[in-house]
């Protein structure tokens, strides 16, 4: 046997509260938003790009102006003692 509820639950106002489809209440647009963001971190943290350190890009652009004969082997290293002071 189905019974209907004679009462129904309302807002400030009197007008009838239900849930349809549209609505989801704050808390689950907040649950939304915070699983959005995480998705969004994870995407980031698995795309971008390692960062070298500066003393280490400079190492290898000095190997490779030697490599390319742009530099004698003195200047390299004294340009090589001068990035490690």
């Amino acid at each position: 046997m189905l019974v209907s509820c004679p009462v129904r639950p309302t807002d400030v106002h009197g007008e009838t509260l239900m849930m349809n489809d549209w609505t989801m209440g704050y808390e689950g647009w907040l649950w939304l938003g915070a699983w959005a963001l995480v998705v969004v971190v994870m995407v980031w943290l698995l795309v971008r790009e390692p960062r070298h350190s500066q003393p280490d890009d400079a190492r290898a652009t000095l190997r490779a102006r030697l490599a390319r004969g742009e530099i004698t082997p003195d200047e390299f290293e004294r340009a090589r003692r001068l990035l490690e002071s």
